[in-house]
């Protein structure tokens, strides 16, 4: 693919884990130019960006309408804010401009399902529309979901007899610094505390997604997608120094999404989640995502990532960054895809190859 591209324009929203790390990944992009930041908390709105992201100034202001993200004209939008914004996807693309986005977003079957637009239509039929209105495209990527069900479905490009494939993010959790979103979860409460289970469901809901876009690759059609769990309770005190989970409060859980077909499981995504290894029952975490395939021939593969040399994962910043880079990356390096695609929601069935591809070193 040629160098030569005009750099595309990225205006970005949301400034937290995930955001500040695609500050300073942006400015490291050759064919990405940051234009703008939006921000939500007003505290942030007039500092440079760079600032907010722990750099030097880069001579970007934060800002704090969606006006102000109209009047740049960016190429694409970037959004990495914990939960969606539809009403600023829908002003944002109608107006021509493209969003890519790494917030509860692969489909759009859970946010139909689950979150309703206040105009009573479907979430994706809205953001169709506004796609159609402006001529712009919608994706939704990331780590998990995202990148470790597309490695799913890449890995079976040699099996002749698929019966089952199974994706498995098996990590410790506590890289990631988000409290609200962990009290969400239900991390940290009592684990007979009813409510858990659907906090569980509702934060992960957006993996049924995933699974059905794997199915949508294998061009295999589901009865439904069924949710189970386990969960491990703390077995002694823990303060990881920004998050206290007690004794007896959710440390960790083992979650499925089973895709199925005449009862039989054929597509699944699970989530084995530690905050601690302090749990009981506790899962053999092996800091990885794993694609498991039962066929002609059989798969089993693992995506490892390590820290480049000088990263060193006693560090609790240096640890976090790896987290909230494989988790924005994916949607970096869609953009140039995302920018040259027919208007529409777009989802990585629909991607060409070059869209999950990453960049070399200038």
């Amino acid at each position: 693919m040629s160098t030569t591209h005009a750099p595309i324009r990225v205006f970005q929203v949301a400034s937290g884990n995930v955001g500040s790390e695609m500050i300073k990944r942006i400015s490291a992009h050759r064919d990405l130019e940051l234009v703008g930041l939006h921000c939500y908390s007003p505290d942030k709105i007039g500092r440079d960006a760079g600032e907010i992201a722990g750099l030097e100034p880069i001579g970007v202001t934060a800002t704090g309408t969606i006006e102000e993200i109209i009047a740049a004209q960016p190429d694409v939008l970037t959004f990495h804010g914990v939960f969606p914004d539809e009403a600023l996807y829908e002003r944002v693309l109608e107006a021509g401009i493209n969003i890519v986005t790494t917030a509860d977003f692969i489909t759009g079957h859970h946010r139909d399902r689950n979150h309703p637009h206040p105009s009573g239509r479907k979430v994706t039929e809205v953001l169709e529309a506004a796609c159609q209105r402006g001529g712009s495209t919608f994706y939704g990527t990331g780590m998990n979901p995202g990148l470790c069900q597309i490695l799913g479905v890449v890995h079976s490009a040699d099996v002749a007899e698929i019966e089952n494939v199974t994706v498995i993010e098996s990590v410790d959790v506590s890289c990631h610094h988000s409290v609200e979103t962990w009290k969400e979860v239900g991390y940290g409460k009592p684990i007979d505390d009813p409510s858990i289970a659907g906090s569980l469901e509702k934060y992960t809901r957006v993996f049924s997604d995933s699974v059905y876009m794997m199915a949508d690759c294998f061009d295999l059609e589901l009865d439904e997608v069924t949710f189970t769990y386990e969960l491990g309770a703390c077995t002694k005190d823990v303060d990881l120094g920004w998050y206290r989970m007690p004794k007896g409060s959710l440390g960790a859980n083992y979650v499925k999404y089973q895709g199925m077909v005449d009862g039989v499981p054929r597509i699944e995504s699970h989530l084995e989640w530690q905050m601690t290894p302090h749990t009981d029952p506790s899962w053999n975490i092996k800091g990885c995502y794993i694609t498991q395939i039962t066929g002609d021939p059989n798969i089993y593969s693992k995506h490892m990532i390590f820290p480049k040399p000088g990263v060193r994962l006693d560090n609790p910043e240096d640890f976090a960054s790896i987290g909230m880079t494989v988790t924005g990356l994916p949607a970096l390096n869609s953009l140039r895809s995302i920018v040259a695609a027919a208007p529409g929601i777009r989802t990585s069935a629909d991607m060409p190859l070059r869209g999950f591809a990453g960049r070399f070193v200038r």
